[in-house]
């Protein structure tokens, strides 16, 4: 790909916002709440993601098993959603600052772009602009079914990798820019969706309290903490405006770790 092909490269930003939805831009994750409540509940799903993180089981292979142990109709599951879930409180203020300072936001989800897309239409009060993008799974039917019937629906993965889709797939194109083109790259996570993309910006964005920060501590990838959208548009404000080196981010984000700052 070149630059001229890169669609997030269009407007000629400075800076690209990649993103994890699920917990990270909403407050509690879909597919955990989804999973919780209407599938085979949190003590079987946590030892799916532990799984996943030791290493033992493909995160592709635990998240269908999770998925698959919701029989509720498709689009019965989408109205529990629409009531249920809420977008972190500042990040719409983000969003509205990144449209406004030409920084593009691309959704890298381990989801699917119906559902996120529906929930982006219900707590956005609309369709999101054009500098917002939706990198996803996808829904399908399960055996033939309407999937708005008892059973009838599944997750279509977006690649084969072992993640079902590999976040980094999407970031690295734009990592591999020459210098002088080449935008600053940020990215926030939470969970173990995350770890394909963890290491591939030059900033990550690792919410408090959550296993991308284990993972991260433990395979000494840098990055920084968050707890709401406030810190991370602070952040990017003060990285956009040359105020602040990613480095001297990361650094600082090590040091509070290390200090105890994780610690809820």
């Amino acid at each position: 790909m070149t630059v001229t092909t890169l669609p997030y490269m269009k407007t000629n930003p400075k800076l690209i916002f990649f993103t994890d939805f699920d917990g990270t831009i909403t407050l509690e994750d879909s597919n955990d709440a989804m999973i919780d409540n209407l599938g085979y509940g949190r003590a079987k799903r946590r030892q799916g993601n532990e799984a996943v993180l030791e290493g033992t089981m493909s995160f592709r292979d635990a998240f269908r098993d999770m998925l698959d142990s919701i029989k509720t109709p498709y689009n019965e599951c989408i109205e529990y959603l629409k009531k249920n879930m809420k977008l972190d409180p500042y990040f719409v203020e983000f969003y509205k600052w990144s449209k406004e300072n030409n920084v593009p936001i691309v959704v890298l989800s381990s989801g699917m772009i119906p559902v996120i897309s529906a929930l982006f239409e219900t707590l956005l009060g609309g369709e999101p602009d054009d500098h917002l993008y939706i990198v996803a799974n996808q829904v399908e039917s399960r055996d033939g079914k309407d999937i708005n019937s008892e059973g009838g629906w599944q997750i279509k993965y977006h690649d084969d990798s072992h993640f079902g889709h590999d976040k980094s797939l999407e970031i690295k194109p734009y990592a591999a820019l020459p210098d002088g083109v080449r935008p600053t790259l940020l990215y926030a996570g939470d969970g173990v969706s995350d770890l394909s993309a963890a290491a591939e910006t030059d900033l990550l964005f690792a919410k408090k309290g959550k296993d991308l920060v284990t993972f991260c501590e433990r395979e000494k990838i840098p990055f920084t903490l968050f707890e709401s959208w406030e810190s991370i548009l602070a952040t990017t404000k003060n990285i956009l405006g040359g105020n602040v080196s990613v480095k001297e981010v990361a650094q600082d984000g090590l040091t509070a770790v290390h200090e105890g700052a994780n610690k809820n």
